[in-house]
């Protein structure tokens, strides 16, 4: 499992990139619905991180973990949503996919690691 400040870190970089595919949706396609949903699912991942990483108890930062990962599994399917009616194209998602893929990976394994099953 990644230091919390590598998730931190990794979970920013991916909030300043989705700002940018948001940006980039409003001003090409002018869909303003569906880019906000994007931009609020993809940068709550990063703060969510950060109120964990940050938190006042473990159980904090395990709540907060849960979060963050929920809202990466939503920026999944925005992003899929957005492919499969032409906003983004094939290297946009999958470039996009595996970095949140990337994110539910490390967050699933810092909730199991946090929260082993008894």
């Amino acid at each position: 499992v990644m230091s919390d400040n590598a998730i931190a870190e990794k979970s920013f970089e991916f909030a300043v990139k989705i700002y940018s595919l948001s940006k980039k949706i409003k001003d090409q396609h002018k869909e303003y619905d569906l880019s906000r949903q994007l931009l609020r699912a993809g940068t709550s991942i990063g703060a969510d991180v950060a109120e964990g990483v940050k938190g006042q108890s473990k159980a904090d930062f395990i709540s907060k973990m849960a979060i963050a990962l929920k809202e990466a599994n939503e920026t999944f399917f925005w992003l899929r949503l957005m492919h499969r009616v032409g906003l983004i194209d094939t290297h946009e998602y999958n470039s996009y996919g595996k970095d949140v893929n990337e994110l539910i990976s490390i967050l699933h394994a810092i909730g199991r690691t946090a929260n082993p099953v008894r």
